[in-house]
């Protein structure tokens, strides 16, 4: 059986030793406030919680994950001399790769993960399909090799690039967002109107607004150079549209939207929605999973509009074209209605 450490046991550690767990290893934690580490116990990420970080590290270990912010990170990899292959999750990549003495180190981090956190948001499917990045910096061939398989077992994609290339990229589609959701809620929060109004397409903007303020500000700050870049270059390109609007060029300002709109589709497998009115009494969900299972279609996306006040709502579900008759068949013989 393969052992592994993992240090720091919120959403991501305990999701990664739930994963491991799955795949047969054996998993030992460690957290520095013991009661999450006791949460993640329960949750059934961890074999055993030890009580400090040497006592976890202890070998032989196939693995130890380091699944702390940045600046414990950055302290870790430059303190530590465990020989046993190491691998960290934080969102910045430049600045730990840097700071690394340990002999067989591998800067990582898994591009999922949700806006709520702590070991009972986690889950052993939280890396499936994701892509989880491992920077070749300082690293080997053959621990690279290592970490892509058991990054693989987790259901994630590996995909290896160089952390100053990471730390560019997710400036510009992980930080940068979450600068702008925080903007664009503070904005709105100055007009009570615009919050009453505000509907799916503004909730799913600003959804990692609702992420933990204290972590966001290290990531933020770890990777300060590449985000006031991708600052800069959005405010440039607000500009630009702010200019095509004020001088009325409608054709210049379409060609950008349709541009962006045919990138956005890019990213996405081609879906048709499917949409339910779902009224205020229980069982109505219960009713869409029967007639999901019914149907046997190919889920791409779900989303819940809520009605203003109580229950209900709309819910959107997206699936294959071809699913999308056999599913509305499904809704409507479930007694269901479709909006």
């Amino acid at each position: 059986m393969r052992s592994a450490a993992i240090l720091g046991t919120g959403l991501i550690g305990t999701s990664i030793g739930l994963a491991l767990r799955a795949d047969g290893w054996h998993v030992a934690g460690w957290d520095p406030d013991r009661s999450i580490g006791e949460r993640a116990l329960e949750r059934g990420g961890l074999d055993e919680l030890v009580a400090t970080t040497p006592a976890a590290c202890q070998g032989p270990r196939d693995l130890v994950v380091f699944a702390g912010p940045p600046a414990a990170t950055i302290e870790f990899v430059s303190s530590s001399e465990i020989p046993w292959l190491t691998i960290d999750t934080a969102g910045a990549k430049a600045t730990i790769t840097g700071a690394s003495n340990m002999a067989r180190f591998v800067g990582t981090h898994p591009m999922a993960g949700r806006e709520v956190s702590g070991p009972e948001a986690a889950t052993e499917s939280l890396f499936n399909g994701a892509t989880w990045v491992l920077t070749t910096d300082g690293a080997s061939a053959a621990d690279l090799s290592e970490v892509e398989s058991i990054v693989a077992a987790t259901g994630a994609r590996p995909m290896r690039m160089t952390a100053a290339e990471h730390d560019s990229a997710v400036a510009a589609i992980s930080h940068l967002p979450q600068m702008l959701a925080a903007s664009l809620v503070g904005l709105a929060a100055d007009d009570a109107t615009a919050l009453r109004l505000a509907a799916g397409s503004f909730r799913d903007l600003t959804r990692v607004a609702g992420s933990d303020s204290k972590l966001w500000l290290e990531v933020l700050t770890a990777n300060r150079a590449d985000v006031l870049d991708a600052v800069s270059k959005l405010q440039d390109r607000l500009g630009n549209l702010a200019a095509l609007l004020g001088e009325d060029d409608v054709e210049s300002l379409a060609a950008h939207l349709d541009e962006a709109r045919d990138v956005r589709r890019s990213l996405a497998a081609r879906a048709t929605a499917v949409r339910i009115a779902l009224a205020d009494r229980p069982g109505e969900l219960a009713k869409v999973g029967a007639a999901l299972s019914a149907a046997k279609a190919d889920v791409r996306d779900i989303q819940l509009r809520h009605a203003p006040y109580g229950g209900g709502g709309v819910l959107t579900i997206s699936v294959r074209p071809g699913d999308a008759a056999t599913l509305a068949d499904a809704i409507l013989a479930a007694g269901l209605v479709l909006a």
